[in-house]
């Protein structure tokens, strides 16, 4: 239960990211992971900065598709929505260019960009009602 409310509350913070804190956040994680494909190749780099990535990210779009569910089923098909995104951007970046390092690192940011333009869209909307 305590988790829970951690969780809703964590997720509310990310939603409201009127001065973009967390779209920034999700660059200097792209920033991070970019160097550590490049010279450090540490595994549990690599996850420990996925982890959050994937949360400020699919926060943004459960909250974009998936309006005010309630519970784990709003963030877990957020990251599933997310994880579909990064494949089609990886995919539209791979038939214009080889997927290297650098094209990776284009495809994170052109989709934590595109995750937060749409919270935004929708935090306009919900505002808007």
């Amino acid at each position: 239960m305590c988790s829970e409310i951690h969780l809703s509350r964590l997720e509310s913070i990310i939603i409201r990211d009127s001065k973009l804190v967390f779209t920034l956040s999700s660059y200097l994680i792209v920033l991070a992971l970019h160097l550590n494909l490049n010279s450090l190749q540490w595994p549990a780099l690599g996850v420990s900065l996925s982890i959050p990535y994937f949360l400020i990210n699919g926060v943004f779009l459960s909250h974009a598709f998936f309006g005010r569910e309630e519970g784990l089923f709003w963030t877990m098909f957020g990251i599933l929505l997310l994880v579909m995104v990064l494949g089609s951007v990886g995919w539209l970046v791979m038939l214009v260019y080889n997927l290297d390092v650098s094209m990776t690192t284009l495809t994170l940011l052109i989709t934590a960009t595109l995750c937060s333009l749409l919270n935004r869209r929708r935090m306009k909307h919900d505002n808007a009602i």
